[in-house]
Parts: C-alpha cells; structure tokens; sequence
C-alpha cells in the first residue's frame, strides 16, 4: 500500500516527500480532530478517572505535605513478612547459575 501510494505521488522525489509529509499531517490531524474527540465517549473510562486533582496537603503521607512517619507509606500497606517471602535475591541483578546453591 505505501509503496503504491509513493508511486502515485507526482513531481519526483521532492514532490514525493512533500506529499508524503502532506498526507502524513493531514492523517494526524484527522485523528486528533475528528476521530479521538468522536471516540472518546465511547471508551470504558471518563477524564475524571483519569486525572490527577490536588490534594489536601495536611494528610500524612500526601506528596509535598508535611512529615512522613512510620505507618504513612505505600509500602507499610503490604501485608507483614512479604518482602522476605520473595524467591529472588534482590541484593543483586543476576541469579545463580543452574545447579548451584547460592
């Protein structure tokens, strides 16, 4: 299909590559103007689930409010004991050759 259309194009290769840019711009705009805006309605998700909105900066452990104490963290939501239950060495990027126990 490309090449038929770089065939079709007249006016040897400058013309080929101002075609080519020209079709090229017209594709992205039709896309970004009538197509995504036609679709986005469609989709299973909605911009107010998408966004990100500010936050009250007096909540322990919100981005850029106050002080951070032990409990506030994303990683004291795991359950006890899962980061020792791993079946990898996360010390190091690599693992042991077959048949040898580290």
């Amino acid at each position: 299909m490309y090449a038929w259309i770089w065939r079709k194009l007249p006016f040897g290769l400058p013309g080929k590559l101002a075609g080519s840019l020209l079709l090229a711009t017209t594709a992205v705009a039709l896309l970004w103007y009538v197509v995504f805006p036609w679709a986005g309605p469609l989709l299973p998700f909605t911009g107010e689930d998408v966004q990100v909105t500010q936050q009250d900066s007096e909540v322990p452990g919100a981005p850029g409010g106050g002080d951070v104490g032990p409990g506030d963290g994303p990683a004291d939501d795991a359950p006890p004991g899962d980061e020792h239950d791993l079946p990898y060495d996360t010390d190091r990027n690599n693992t042991a050759p077959p048949g040898e126990d580290g």
